[in-house]
């Protein structure tokens, strides 16, 4: 079965075991791998892993397109071989690790590392390692449910390892469109200008001279599991949509432009309601990851073209991709991040971008990535190359976490990611605030009247007014009091005074 998909002959001979072709990595490789959600290798992992159980001493840096499951970035971790590890990350093993320092962290917008990577300037590329689920007849890639920053890594790569998925089939072929831009000073515009075009190749080019090994997997990876929305998901997506068609009643937006949802419960919550939702007739999707409910809204005739880097689908959903994916292929993209997550497409497309925010405070700042401002959570992905080049950019989150004990509303957060030049509206599920044409102090009164729990609006308003009347300015802080939502909690596990 696995050989049938090499379609290139002088690869055939190129057929190894994965210790075999783990052996190629050593003590501070540089390894770039695929891998964005979906599409990350798993046997080469599991061999690494056994070195470092049989006593070999030994790290190795991990360059990814964004998170992998726990079959690699957990994997790994555990082992205690990952010396550092960018861009983006979700494994909880390996959080611990670089919480405590055991493990360096480099956290980017997902948009700017391949660019990076060609200009020299992550370093060595080492290894690419990399899953594809076929190989062309002229030596190419076919990927799998992933682009992320592959075609790069391949193109950059000193060493290349492949590992043939046994658990994606060659019909694949035809979802991805592969372009990799100049790099500057002479960079032509990159063209673009719908959802659907297509502009690239439907494979990443590959020197089969570089390759070291070809493995067999047979591998399955961490499924996504996606629950039914709450109601505080529920209630925010009603309001982002009653706000989106408000306005395009009013002729302040077109109908039609492309949405982007990062990844989480609101996200799902939007795109399940748009199904129900007369209004919203047809829509396109120009984002970096691809959920379920994707496939649910080709199938009522909803979604003109969904474009992404990676899919993020349940077990239900992939069998289900896989079964009608001839279907499917008509109305998907997969292609690298640096174009799914392009500034310069996303704001010629006029994308609506909606991402979630760990906290937000009175002013429209956003900490996406810190939780009390120091440890991290997963990193900030592709919020910031939406948010700062969208139509309008939603930032969205519950306005309380821990069963109240936090409120996602404080006086200034501990962490910024987004600042208020990037953040448009900012919604819970208490309400909305569009802060475009609001002063910092109008922001701050809408945003505490409307979006924060009312168990915190009494504080946050004394906050606030004691603010304005003691310190004054254009954007007024009392310094020594602006985490003081943060140190109660630290002191007593609870923001509420």
């Amino acid at each position: 079965m696995f050989r049938d998909r090499i379609r290139y002959a002088p690869l055939l001979d190129k057929i190894t075991e994965a210790h075999e072709a783990a052996s190629h990595i050593k003590d501070g490789t540089n390894l770039f791998i695929s891998g964005f959600a979906a599409g990350y290798p798993k046997e080469v992992p599991k061999e690494l892993a056994r070195r470092a159980a049989n006593g070999e001493e030994f790290k190795i840096n991990i360059f990814a397109g964004a998170s992998t499951g726990e079959e690699l970035d957990g994997l790994l971790a555990k082992a205690g071989i990952v010396g550092m590890r960018r861009p983006y990350m979700g494994d909880r093993a390996m959080r611990k690790m670089i919480n405590e320092g055991k493990i360096r962290f480099k956290d980017d917008h997902l948009s700017q590392l391949s660019q990076m990577v060609r200009a020299g300037d992550c370093g060595t590329v080492d290894m690419a390692l990399v899953e594809a689920a076929a190989i062309t007849e002229d030596g190419n890639i076919i990927p799998t449910l992933s682009v992320g920053n592959t075609p790069s890594y391949v193109q950059k790569a000193d060493k290349i390892i492949i590992e043939m998925s046994g658990e994606d089939p060659p019909t694949m072929e035809g979802i991805h469109d592969i372009y990799v831009p100049e790099d500057p000073p002479y960079r032509m515009p990159i063209p673009i200008y719908r959802t659907s075009d297509r502009v690239g190749k439907p494979f990443i080019d590959l020197d089969p001279n570089r390759v070291v090994g070809v493995v067999f997997s047979k591998s399955s990876e961490s499924y996504h599991h996606f629950s039914e929305p709450g109601e505080v998901p529920k209630s925010i997506a009603h309001r982002i949509l009653d706000f989106v068609r408000h306005e395009i009643k009013k002729g302040r937006l077109p109908k039609g432009l492309p949405w982007q949802g990062g990844v989480g419960d609101v996200a799902n919550a939007v795109l399940s309601q748009f199904a129900d939702d007369d209004f919203f007739d047809e829509m396109d999707l120009y984002s970096e990851v691809l959920p379920d409910s994707v496939l649910d809204l080709i199938d009522r005739g909803k979604m003109r073209c969904a474009s992404g880097s990676a899919v993020t689908f349940s077990k239900q959903a992939r069998e289900r991709f896989f079964e009608r994916i001839d279907n499917y292929k008509r109305h998907m993209i997969l292609r690298p991040v640096e174009i799914s997550n392009n500034p310069e497409i996303i704001r010629r497309l006029g994308v609506m971008a909606i991402n979630t925010a760990l906290e937000v405070d009175i002013y429209g700042q956003v900490n996406s990535t810190h939780t009390l401002g120091s440890h991290l959570m997963n990193g900030i992905g592709g919020s910031g190359d939406f948010e700062r080049n969208s139509a309008l950019s939603f930032m969205v989150t519950p306005s309380t976490a821990k069963n109240g004990l936090i409120s996602a509303v404080v006086p200034m957060v501990s962490h910024v990611d987004h600042s208020e030049h990037s953040v448009d509206i900012i919604v819970t599920e208490n309400g909305l605030v569009d802060t475009r044409n609001l002063t910092p102090r109008q922001a701050a009164e809408a945003i505490i009247k409307n979006c924060a729990h009312p168990d915190y609006q009494d504080a946050l308003w004394d906050y606030f007014h004691r603010a304005v009347t003691e310190r004054g300015g254009h954007e007024p802080h009392i310094l020594e009091e602006a985490f003081s939502f943060h140190t109660r909690f630290l002191e007593k596990g609870d923001m509420h005074l």
